[in-house]
């Protein structure tokens, strides 16, 4: 514990908070409102006195639920015994990666990625190795660049397609090569899906749909797709092996997912799509609205394929990340999260949240490339 890194994100959430002006642009929390029909089934639920302990591994109608969506969506073949449904994406992936790793083992992490992976292997006592994602390959991992940092000790390889905080999805015929690799080296792969739902040109491709020898657990989450982040539902879908073993892991640590929230992600799969189809295009729109921005000031950028966030280029401005930043707030009132809260190597971005308004996206962001275009002159 007295080696668990704060999240940088909340950091900027403190400081930014202390001016009401401020636009937010540093937390990936949808602006959208929870579908009415998830709701429903909600109330509907505790009206029927729907509100005791479930099975450890989710309701039954939930789970085959999920079975039919990751068939369709995913392309993955599953049962209801392949599924766990946990408490947001962030338990699953916490579970699996506990029942994959033993102390002194690595884990593969990207760098730049979502803090709470290091963070999840400092309470495991296990290393997180970075490897590290380039501006020229659009923050796409490469099978190079994963490979070179596989020692006798690492034991997973961990994804995240769409990205946060990249926005990149990784291409059919990149996930081949990296499972290939994986292969090869006998790891385990864990990929986190959760903005499996939220994309701007093709679907993004499940790696465990390419998987053909049982080594992938899968990630999604109601959180982003639904509007649902604080309803906390999330599910992992992987091999009966290694799930038998997350699923034990499941009794001590939350034993059962809300069962009303069970319900309310029921609703949300079964129910009318619509509304992921409306907040995905305007995600789409917001994100055409900040790159147009960056083009016409020249500033490099992570062209966003996914997720709602971009990863901006502010080397031009002279300033280290964190320093940009903070002036960002206190001057502009215009608050990003700086690369270096991603990983080691990634101090020369700053993270742009595609999920505020488009009102606050335009001014942030105008904000932003007028700062970099003044003070890096």
């Amino acid at each position: 514990m007295a080696r668990l890194p704060r999240s940088g994100i909340r950091r900027v959430f403190d400081e930014a908070s202390k001016y009401p002006d401020c636009i937010r642009l540093e937390v990936g929390e949808p602006s959208f409102p929870t579908p009415e029909h998830v709701k429903a089934a909600a109330r509907e639920a505790m009206s029927s006195n729907f509100t005791r302990y479930t099975p450890n591994a989710g309701i039954l109608d939930l789970r085959e639920a999920i079975v039919e969506k990751v068939a369709r969506r995913n392309d993955i073949t599953a049962t209801t015994d392949d599924v766990v449904v946990t408490n947001g994406g962030v338990e699953a992936v916490f579970t699996t990666l506990s029942a994959m790793v033993n102390p002194g083992d690595e884990v593969l992490i990207s760098d730049p990625s979502w803090p709470n992976y290091l963070q999840m292997t400092v309470l495991l006592g296990v290393q997180a190795v970075y490897y590290p994602l380039r501006l020229e390959h659009d923050l796409v991992p490469t099978v190079e660049d994963i490979e070179s940092r596989i020692t006798p000790r690492t034991k997973v390889l961990l994804l995240n397609s769409p990205g946060n905080p990249t926005g990149s999805s990784i291409p059919a015929q990149r996930l081949r090569e990296i499972l290939d690799m994986a292969r090869r080296h006998d790891l385990w792969v864990v990929s986190d899906e959760v903005y499996d739902e939220i994309y701007f040109d093709e679907p993004p491709v499940s790696t465990q749909a390419l998987d053909t020898d049982g080594r992938t657990v899968t990630v999604f989450s109601f959180s982003k797709t639904y509007a649902m982040t604080g309803w906390r539902v999330g599910y992992l879908v992987g091999p009966r092996d290694i799930v038998s073993h997350i699923l034990r892991i499941q009794e001590p640590v939350t034993s059962c997912v809300n069962s009303v929230a069970q319900k309310a992600a029921v609703a949300a799969l079964t129910g009318d799509q619509t509304c992921v189809a409306e907040m995905r295009a305007a995600y789409a729109s917001r994100a055409g609205l900040v790159t147009g921005i960056l083009d016409r000031h020249g500033i490099p950028y992570a062209r966003p394929s996914g997720a709602f966030y971009t990863m901006v280029d502010v080397t031009r401005s002279g300033m280290s990340d964190v320093d940009f930043v903070s002036r960002m707030i206190s001057e502009k009132r215009v608050s990003v999260v700086p690369g270096s809260a991603f990983g080691p190597g990634s101090g020369a971005f700053v993270r742009v949240s595609l999920a505020s308004h488009e009102d606050d996206l335009n001014a942030g962001v105008t904000r932003l490339a007028e700062a970099l275009d003044s003070w890096g002159s």
